[in-house]
């Protein structure tokens, strides 16, 4: 099937296995102790060893989801950001969203190798090598362009853009995907007629207590509300949330703890917030802002992509691509408010996707056009980005999941 433009690809503590991506992470600073000398043995000659050691516990892996090159395996400096690739796995197509098991220990991802999208699964060895474990299985649509694993980590959910529908999987003790056990089709269209005219679910994902799946889909204006069936694993419909008009909502973000969720809309250039009911799953759409400076004109239509929010749920990241920026807003009024800070240059061309580190001290951007990953260090007390140097020269990304 042929993409629309926008969608078209113009700690891990090494050696010691990787443990849960918390959802607030942190990372302390080592304090190396002094250690006695043996009688003939220097300081200078003793010092690489803990130096290694100290090296070593400042890194963690990140893999990196790409278009024709598979999945990419790196470190990254959890004090910089910065990259270095190991290796990966290339026999997988497409492989543009990627998401990790509750264990930390497999890794999910896209494949659009065939008429309908399907996800595979893979063990995350030594050395951040992947396995593929168990076979690929369909999603019973067109161009896959998300994926989730369910907190309870009994299922997979999946978004088909080109179908308009989702799809939930479940997940076999040794985390292989298992039986897709629902598949829902949207219906309907917007007003825009060239990228609205029928449903492309962009986007799924469950809330912050497990309670609810939502679908956030760019073609019908709409982000739907779920229920996911614990012993079925069927996805039963509970509400419908409209956006503006021509918005094409694309990704969303659940504020930590506040009754709140922000929602880039892809469109329209504006990010909405919704105020959210925790007992039952109901979305209601409130005020909508500009995702850019006022006054500022990328030369090009803008089109928001990603969205994410500090683990303290201060601060709310958003990628344009167009402007070619990260965009840093506040959280205000306890969540039900965003005020836009500052754009920051996203280190390459149509950054798709942001992410922050498990202890929040990095952001990485996904430049797809680009070709490389921008990495930049955020200030713990204001949530500034800074750049932390040359980006990541790689192949045309669509994500970027450090763990």
């Amino acid at each position: 099937m042929s993409l629309s433009p926008q969608e078209r690809p113009r700690r891990v503590t090494l050696g010691s296995g990787i443990g849960r991506r918390s959802f607030v992470g942190s990372v302390g600073a080592g304090v190396l102790g002094a250690t006695a000398l043996g009688a003939g043995v220097s300081a200078a000659q003793a010092l690489p060893a803990p130096s290694r050691q100290r090296r070593d516990a400042d890194l963690r892996y990140a893999f990196l989801g790409t278009y024709g090159s598979g999945i990419i395996s790196c470190t990254y400096d959890t004090a910089t950001g910065a990259l270095t690739k190991k290796g990966g796995f290339p026999g997988v197509v497409n492989p543009s969203f990627l998401a990790l098991s509750p264990s930390g220990k497999v890794l999910y991802s896209l494949d659009n190798g065939g008429r309908e999208g399907a996800v595979r699964a893979f063990t995350i060895g030594a050395g951040g090598a992947l396995t593929a474990l168990g076979p690929a299985r369909s999603t019973g649509g067109a161009n896959v362009t998300h994926l989730s694993v369910h907190p309870t980590g009994r299922h997979l959910l999946s978004a088909n853009y080109g179908a308009g529908s989702i799809a939930a999987h479940t997940l076999n003790s040794d985390g292989s995907v298992g039986a897709r056990t629902s598949l829902v089709q949207h219906t309907g269209s917007g007003p825009d007629p060239t990228r609205q005219e029928g449903p492309h679910a962009h986007q799924i994902l469950t809330d912050p207590a497990g309670a609810y799946v939502f679908a956030v889909d760019l073609g019908t204006d709409k982000v739907y509300t779920y229920r996911l069936v614990a012993g079925s694993g069927t996805l039963r419909p509970v509400s419908e949330a409209k956006s503006v008009p021509g918005a094409g909502p694309r990704h969303m973000v659940f504020h930590p703890t506040a009754p709140y969720a922000y929602v880039a809309n892809e469109l329209n250039s504006t990010i909405s917030i919704y105020a959210y009911n925790t007992s039952t799953g109901v979305l209601t759409r409130g005020e909508s802002q500009p995702t850019l400076p006022g006054g500022s004109d990328p030369g090009t239509r803008n089109y928001p992509a990603e969205v994410v929010i500090s683990a303290d749920g201060r601060f709310v990241y958003l990628s344009n691509r167009g402007h070619e920026s990260v965009a840093r807003f506040a959280v205000t009024n306890g969540g039900a408010g965003l005020r836009l800070v500052d754009t920051v240059p996203c280190g390459g061309s149509w950054p798709r996707h942001i992410s922050l580190s498990p202890a929040g001290t990095v952001l990485f951007a996904a430049n797809q056009y680009g070709r490389t990953v921008g990495t930049f260090t955020v200030h713990r007390e204001t949530g500034a980005l800074t750049s932390s140097g040359t980006p990541f020269a790689t192949v045309s990304s669509g994500c970027v999941l450090p763990v």
